[in-house]
């Protein structure tokens, strides 16, 4: 399997990487937190580190290490604008639940 993007979401992390003027992609992670246990994690990546898994969607590469992955493999990244908010939004068949305020996840 792999982790993907929408359309909307690598738009966007496209034009995240042109402003900042390096980069050679997203990393999509996992960190241990928030009442449900687990939060979704993203960065630049400007290298790879080892074990580092690399997945290409819409001319965006995705970068996952592998403790995450066993997370979030499947994971599909959206985009979305909801009247004044913005962000990513993270479409995982993994996940079980989550906490009230959408800030961590369990799988």
């Amino acid at each position: 399997m792999a982790v993907t993007l929408t359309d909307a979401a690598a738009n966007r992390v496209q034009a995240f990487l042109a402003n900042r003027g390096k980069g050679i992609g997203l990393r999509v992670g996992i960190k241990t937190t928030g009442c449900s246990g687990l939060a979704y994690v993203l960065e630049f990546v400007d290298e790879l580190d080892e074990g580092d898994e690399v997945f290409e969607h819409n001319d965006v590469k995705i970068i996952v290490d592998a403790k995450s992955l066993v997370y979030i493999d499947g994971t599909e990244l959206d985009y979305t604008k909801e009247g004044l908010n913005e962000g990513f939004k993270f479409n995982n068949p993994n996940q079980k639940d989550e906490c009230g305020c959408g800030e961590s996840f369990t799988v």
